[in-house]
């Protein structure tokens, strides 16, 4: 289903999307000036320029559609823009009656990952099946997150790009094309946001929304010094968002500073019937906003643990391994799998460490710290049976007219479904056992509502390896783990990695959603070339906002982002 051709509608949105005529000064004001001061604004500061009348909405988001007609050829992060309906939006802004109630997003431009549902625009979520002319999925409503960012005041300029249904560690995609790093763009953003990091470490948008099957919201984050965070599973809704693996998906903002995360997360999370998971969240979590936990002292007295596994490049499979297959194969599947710890990003990580110490933090290192036993608990965590069940129920609510279902779909465009969200990956479908020479134990999809196996296969798994997660905080007194977010440097996709076209960077750190909680990337640092290193914490279930309160407390003590050096000109006309 490759070379479809666009409808009319998103091939218009494209060409916008891909033009790279000169910027647009936003009428009475001097370019200069906006460029200064709005180039590494937060959300606080964006609200301060429209309370004292320095700033209208409509200028803003004019200065950021000019940045996107700018830059958005060259590095291509996003694959749609809407704007008229962003300019629509920032005049009814600009129009409310004074002392109307602004919500915390009031006036904020921003970008949605295109695998998430707005109402009249086509959900693409990367893949080329989604755009055949008659039979694009346009989305019927609002997913949930989309609907809760627009309510505090937020304005959409584009869906971003991402791989093909968010299956990959990098940034292709069927329906749109390769989106290139900020800071380097012939290197990789990561996958699979890596269209909304792209677009926010670039200053096209102020925050965005990521998703994150097994390190997309923080592995892109962390090759684009932005903050990504995974919310423990259930504190904000999927509800509308295409999935990959419905067991293992969540969303969560990405931004420049933990402030704005903070306050975006603030915003998206919440209880909603459309998924069941997110019911009791409210009783559960921390309570919001979540910028009451941001204090500059937050690591004094702090103990991390480092993740022995994952500094032995220990691997878990993706989706994991069900429990009928043998022990044997599940270990070859995970050493297929399994990425060493690059020496750069090792050394780029020990030095982060040294930072902690100086700001007051105990980093505990030792073997019983998520040893390799631990990987392999997590590695038995099985969802791959129940792919296709998620994409039914989103489709069932978030589908077009035309279709509901997987099988729906094959009947109106005589095509199947993208393997990977129906559950018919050769590598994941079926697992070979080399010592019984013709056996082969094939993945049924199933309902997990009834299925016998579903304890064996991931409910009792999980439980057991989030006991050995909660047990080593706390017998080793710790508040939470750190680690490299990935394995390696963002990878340069001019060159092939492993004797083929890259398919990187890759990361350890699918465990994290196996068990559902929260993590958080930060800046870093940097590597000798030029090119972001990310740090990655992850805490105590339903505990997002000491997480977020320890993000803080190490950006203010490091200060290490800086915005990327853009260029004007394409330096990949002709990547794949």
């Amino acid at each position: 289903m490759k070379h479809v051709r666009l409808v009319p509608s998103l091939a218009a949105a494209l060409a916008l999307a891909v033009g790279a005529g000169p910027a647009r000064a936003a009428p009475g004001v001097a370019p200069a000036q906006m460029d200064r001061e709005l180039l590494e604004a937060g959300v606080p500061q964006l609200q301060h320029y429209y309370a004292t009348h320095r700033y209208t909405v409509a200028q803003v988001v004019d200065w950021y559609l000019a940045r996107v007609q700018r830059y958005n050829g060259i590095y291509r992060p996003l694959e749609q823009v809407f704007a008229a309906q962003a300019r629509a939006a920032a005049a009814r802004a600009d129009a409310e009656p004074a002392g109307t109630a602004r919500g915390p997003l009031w006036g904020v431009p921003i970008v949605i990952k295109a695998n998430t549902s707005i109402a009249g625009a086509v959900t693409t979520a990367g893949w080329d099946g989604y755009t055949i002319p008659g039979h694009e999925l346009l989305a019927p409503r609002d997913a949930t997150v989309v609907a809760r960012l627009r309510a505090a005041g937020a304005i959409i300029l584009g869906h971003s790009n991402m791989p093909d249904f968010a299956n990959s560690d990098t940034n292709r995609s069927s329906s749109f094309g390769r989106t290139g790093n900020a800071y380097d763009v012939r290197f990789s953003p990561g996958g699979s946001s890596g269209g909304t990091v792209t677009a926010v470490t670039a200053n096209l948008a102020m925050l965005g929304n990521g998703t994150d099957t097994g390190n997309s919201i923080r592995m892109p984050a962390a090759t684009s010094a932005l903050i990504g965070v995974f919310p423990t599973r259930g504190l904000v809704s999927i509800a509308g968002i295409a999935p990959l693996d419905w067991l293992l998906d969540n969303t969560g903002p990405i931004a420049r500073n933990v402030t704005d995360a903070a306050i975006a997360l603030s915003v998206m999370a919440g209880e909603d019937p459309l998924d069941p998971v997110t019911q009791g969240s409210a009783a559960k979590a921390q309570p919001g906003p979540y910028t009451r936990y941001l204090k500059a002292d937050a690591l004094k007295g702090k103990r991390f643990g480092v993740p022995a596994f994952i500094l032995q490049g220990v691997g878990i499979p993706f989706h994991g391994v069900p429990a009928a297959v043998p022990e044997a194969v599940a270990l070859r599947q995970a050493a297929d799998q399994a990425n060493p710890l690059d020496p750069r990003t090792r050394a780029a990580f020990l030095r982060a460490l040294d930072e902690l110490r100086a700001a007051g933090a105990t980093i505990v290192m030792d073997d019983s710290v998520l040893p390799e036993t631990f990987a392999r608990s997590a590695m038995r965590i099985s969802t791959y049976g129940y792919v296709r069940e998620g994409t039914d129920l989103f489709l069932r609510e978030f589908g077009p007219a035309q279709y509901h279902s997987a099988a729906e779909y094959e009947r109106v465009t005589g095509a199947p479904l993208g393997a990977a969200v129906i559950g018919a990956e050769p590598g994941n479908a079926v697992f070979r056992d080399a010592a019984v020479q013709g056996k082969d134990l094939g993945v049924v999809q199933r309902a997990i509502e009834s299925d016998p196996d579903a304890e064996a296969n991931l409910y009792g798994p999980r439980r057991r390896t989030l006991a050995l997660y909660l047990e080593t905080l706390d017998r080793l007194h710790l508040d939470g783990f750190v680690y490299p977010a990935i394995q390696m440097p963002p990878v340069d996709e001019t060159l092939p990695q492993d004797n083929r076209v890259t398919e990187g960077p890759h990361s350890a750190t699918g465990w994290v959603n196996m068990l559902g909680v929260p993590a958080v990337v930060v800046v870093g640092g940097f590597y000798p070339g030029g090119l972001p290193f990310g740090l990655e914490f992850s805490g105590r279930p339903w505990h997002d906002g000491d997480l977020l309160g320890i993000a803080y407390a190490w950006e203010q003590a490091t200060h290490h982002r800086h915005p990327p050096v853009l260029v004007e000109r394409g330096l990949l006309p002709d990547a794949p």
